[in-house]
């Protein structure tokens, strides 16, 4: 049995250690006006979303096109946890990418 993804169900390339932190991850359709990405703009349509914790209470979260093989950062990522609730960042941002609009990271210190 080997630990490759699938094409129906893409895993991040998160770097995770084993027993380690495991990335919170969607697949949705971005909005009208997609998800700003810092490396090649907007990118809409059929997306996949991972959120997953990094140093000092913060978590970075990155999008790419579902079943592409390319990772971006979503705009405004790293981002704080909201009391260490990565769930709850997650929750923010996957509905900030449903919403679209050009979706970043949301300020989830409100």
């Amino acid at each position: 049995m080997t630990d490759q993804p699938t094409a129906s169900t893409p895993q991040p390339d998160h770097g995770a250690v084993p027993d380690g932190p495991v990335p919170l991850t969607d697949h949705l359709r971005a909005g009208p006006g997609g998800a700003m990405t810092d490396e090649v703009g907007v990118i809409t349509g059929d997306v996949t979303v991972t959120t997953e914790p990094g140093p000092d209470d913060t978590a970075r979260v990155r999008i790419q096109y579902t079943g592409a093989e390319e990772w971006y950062t979503l705009t405004g990522s790293p981002a704080p946890l909201p009391s260490g609730d990565l769930a709850a960042l997650h929750e923010l941002v996957v509905e900030a990418v449903k919403a679209g609009a050009g979706a970043e990271v949301p300020d989830a210190s409100t």
